[in-house]
């Protein structure tokens, strides 16, 4: 630590360069708040992420591995030291991995698909061939199939529908897609759905290899054999064990037959390198890929059907394997049954420095430097939860088994969660509730980036009026306001946020730290300290920033929630779905026209043969007058709560703990039992993964999706069923006003 005088200057400096008051403290109680964070600033040393990394890097430790468990047992021995009480929650969870993978092309020109990643001398780590999974995508079926190759680009919807302008088919085929675009897990999805018996996803080189710079070992990209290994379990339906839906995977759980499973896919699906994919994309056919398809490979990019036939066989070992959750809490010295928590998942698919230890290192670091400060008389008001979580790859397994185990003591005591996952240099990325974009910009005023010097706030904004397009650098210049992103999917907030309706946010630096190792042998420590964050001064960043968001929240007289935030990006929601409608009006009317009148094809490319649509059923007009009612009235109680935003830190602390349960209660009343149409376990109405998106959030999902499926009944249902959610949440801010104006 540094000397107590030395931290007092600093302490001064800070107060005089942040003269205001923090949310949810009083003015006494900010300059206590500073001091304690201008400690627990001093305390952290980038040293122990490196340390730290070393060791949890050292092998690969996916789920049921041998380093897996000494990971967890590695990370517990650590908290309890620190003075956590700490316990390892084991669940029994289904994880696929591979015992057949054959690929290969027929005909004239044959080829066998290499499938595998050559070890390197310059990375030690890659040549643990006994412990890495080799290349695959978890959850994919069974199968043995032989076909023609058709090319679908990303594999998404509009791919699809392009395709069918053509004239190609993929019924009965086997597709063949690049990476990106859309969620890995939505090409073999949509495939099957469009008749598909196989589906092959490759990494294209102009996305991670060599169009964007020197590959591995002499530079940050993907080499010609390197494979991005990934799930493909159907998790916009429900994340988690496939076969216990909505209860723990525990030994004793109820479990469906695997033939019931609704998120496993019904089609075999494999990963390769672009070494591999070459040779089956030389073998298409047919028209002439749109340009926005070409990749950086050295063919002319066909569509297909492909001249010779394509051989795919995969079996897999459906074993039940042991996850390795570490829990980790510090009890409030007032409120020991609200709960803060934190999270980031420590398995990786082989080494995983960057994708997930690097996030992971930096919550060790932060949850150390807090226990320093409880041991010198400093433990927070409110309890803190650390979280290592095991599974989140395959399946957000490890987060999802113990929300859905805890659900009954989440619901009464989580206060907010808060989520982070790979981190490397850069610029800091920000999504969760809206209704915490006040209290996140705050601290990202405070914290300094380690490259600049300036906020990390301040570096954001010069990035977005850089980088960004044009509209952005008109609607944001001036503001320097961080929006938070919504959340979809993509790591562990699902069973806290969309689940169980618990405020969440998921942070993290990156923008400057290149690479193409993603999920392949080259995630390794040697890659990411060359390339990703050298020095860990952004790891470092990193516990800065959720560590002020963990102190003030368990710390704050009145918790920091703004509903002024929340209730104009709403307004913003429901304006992108009147539009989103209006377009699909104005498009039907106008596509149907040029039907009618003959004119479809001729708009096209005429070198193609495409087929015209069938005339689609009007548009019609839906009622958002109740919707747009009940959104007036809850702007308009919001911005009473803003106005005594001040009064409520004189209230005496029994109102002021009266609210605090208000307040974190808030979000799960934006939550409906019933859950989403056709996947009930998504319970939050404002924010889901897409059906047919993945990763990519959709916001108002239900309205939303069911106007983009052109299901007009089910979203005039689901306007209703917003407009009810919304009236919860009002009528807890009626509450919390009738709080703050009782004598």
């Amino acid at each position: 630590m540094k000397n107590l005088a030395l931290i007092l200057i600093s302490l001064s400096i800070h107060t005089i360069a942040f003269g205001q008051t923090i949310s949810g403290f009083s003015d006494e109680k900010t300059q206590q708040q500073r001091e304690l964070e201008t400690i627990f600033d001093s305390q952290l040393d980038a040293k122990n992420l490196d340390t730290w990394m070393q060791f949890l890097t050292s092998h690969p430790h996916h789920v049921g591995s041998k380093q897996g468990k000494a990971n967890a047992e590695y990370m517990a021995a650590l908290f309890q030291q620190w003075g956590y009480q700490t316990e390892i929650a084991t669940y029994q969870v289904l994880f696929p991995t591979p015992n057949i993978r054959v690929l290969e092309l027929k005909g004239s020109k044959p080829y066998k698909a290499l499938l595998t990643e050559p070890e390197l001398k310059e990375d030690n780590t890659t040549n643990q061939k006994s412990e890495q999974l080799p290349t695959y995508n978890a959850y994919s079926a069974d199968g043995d199939v032989t076909a023609e190759l058709v090319y679908v680009n990303r594999g998404a919807q509009n791919d699809y529908d392009e395709l069918e302008r053509m004239g190609v088919s993929v019924k009965g085929k086997i597709v063949i897609v690049k990476y990106g675009g859309v969620w890995r897990g939505l090409k073999p999805k949509l495939a099957y759905e469009h008749g598909a018996v196989g589906c092959i996803i490759y990494s294209d080189p102009q996305d991670d290899g060599y169009s964007e710079g020197d590959v591995y070992p002499n530079g940050a990209f993907r080499p010609k054999n390197g494979v991005q290994r990934g799930s493909v379990m159907d998790m916009p339906v429900s994340p988690g064990d496939p076969l216990t839906p909505g209860v723990a995977a525990t030994k004793e759980a109820n479990r469906l037959d695997r033939s019931e499973a609704k998120t496993i896919m019904k089609i075999p699906v494999l990963p390769i390198s672009y070494e591999d994919a070459l040779p089956f994309m030389q073998s298409l056919a047919g028209p002439v890929a749109p340009p926005s398809w070409h990749g950086g490979l050295p063919i002319t990019y066909h569509v297909g059907p492909s001249v010779s036939k394509a051989h795919l066989k995969l079996t897999f070992n459906w074993d039940l394997k042991p996850l390795y959750d570490v829990i980790a809490k510090l009890p409030g010295s007032e409120f020991p049954d609200q709960w803060v928590i934190r999270g980031n998942h420590h398995d990786g698919w082989v080494n995983g420095a960057s994708d997930p230890i690097s996030g992971m290192v930096s919550e060790l670091e932060e949850a150390r430097s807090i226990g320093l400060l409880a041991q010198n008389g400093h433990r927070p008001k409110r309890t803190l939860v650390y979280c290592a979580w095991d599974g989140e790859e395959p399946a957000l397994l490890g987060s999802t088994e113990w929300t859905e185990d805890h659900q009954i003591e989440l619901r009464e005591k989580a206060v907010l969660y808060v989520n982070s996952d790979g981190n490397s240099r850069g610029f800091i990325g920000a999504g969760g509730s809206h209704s915490l974009t006040s209290f996140f910009n705050e601290i990202a005023d405070e914290v300094i980036d380690p490259q600049t010097n300036v906020s990390i706030r301040e570096r954001r904004y010069a990035s977005e009026m850089v980088g960004g397009d044009n509209h952005l650098r008109e609607t944001h210049s001036g503001n320097k306001t961080i929006h938070l992103g919504a959340l979809g999917a993509g790591s562990d907030w699902s069973g806290f946020l969309q689940y169980l309706g618990i405020s969440s946010l998921n942070i993290g630096f990156g923008g400057e730290g290149p690479g193409g190792e993603y999920h392949s042998i080259y995630d390794t420590y040697t890659h990411f300290v060359r390339f990703k964050d050298p020095g860990f001064k952004y790891g470092i960043a990193l516990s800065k920033t959720a560590g002020r968001i963990m102190l003030r929240m368990a710390n704050a007289e009145v918790l920091p929630f703004q509903t002024t935030s929340f209730n104009s990006t709403l307004s913003e929601y429901i304006g992108e779905i009147k539009s989103l409608l209006n377009a699909s009006r104005s498009e039907t009317e106008q596509d149907n026209k040029m039907i009618r009148e003959g004119l479809f094809e001729l708009a096209k490319d005429p070198l193609k043969i495409y087929q015209s649509p069938k005339i689609k059923d009007d548009v019609p007009y839906l009622n958002f007058s109740n919707l747009e009612n009940e959104l007036a009235e809850l702007n308009k109680d919001a911005d009473l709560m803003a106005k005594v935003n001040r009064k409520m830190l004189r209230l005496d602390s029994k109102k002021q703990q009266e609210l605090n349960l208000i307040f974190y209660q808030l979000e799960r009343k934006l939550t409906q039992d019933r859950g989403l149409p056709r996947r009930s376990w998504y319970k939050h109405q404002i924010y889901a993964p897409g059906y047919y998106s993945g990763y990519g959030v959709k916001t108002l999902p239900g309205i939303r999706e069911a106007i983009e499926q052109r299901n007009w009944k089910e979203a005039q249902e689901n306007i209703e069923i917003v407009r009810q959610t919304l009236q919860a949440y009002d009528q807890q801010l009626k509450a919390a006003l009738a709080i703050i104006n009782s004598k």
